[in-house]
């Protein structure tokens, strides 16, 4: 299983940034896929949720509003679009899948919201 994530960056507070975590080694199609973030001395935080067929989706209620998990079965990447970003958002963001009694993880993509 291998996930990568890309998309983050710095963005001035009101912004948008939309993520791409590309997945590969397993049925993507198969799998609920979700996105965390992190900030240092803080618990990994789930942000979003997409079920296998992309029909239901969940978010934080920090995000509600604001962020749409997607996801291209077809290209085996789940996004994360970010709109009217806050200084809060600021964390690294992953995405995740649980696989075969296992959780995997990307390596993270940096997400800063600084004027």
């Amino acid at each position: 299983v291998q996930l990568v994530e890309s998309g983050g960056g710095l963005v001035q507070p009101g912004g948008s940034l939309r993520l791409s975590c590309a997945a590969s080694g397993f049925t993507f199609s198969s799998y609920y896929m979700r996105w965390y973030r992190q900030v240092p001395g803080k618990e990994r935080e789930l942000v979003a949720l997409i079920t296998n067929g992309g029909r239901t989706t969940n978010y934080a209620d920090s995000v509600k509003g604001r962020f749409t998990i997607s996801r291209d079965n077809a290209k085996n990447t789940v996004y994360l679009q970010m709109n009217s970003l806050k200084p809060e958002d600021t964390a690294v963001y992953y995405c995740n899948v649980l696989h075969s009694g296992g959780s995997y993880w990307g390596q993270g993509t940096q997400v800063t919201v600084s004027s």
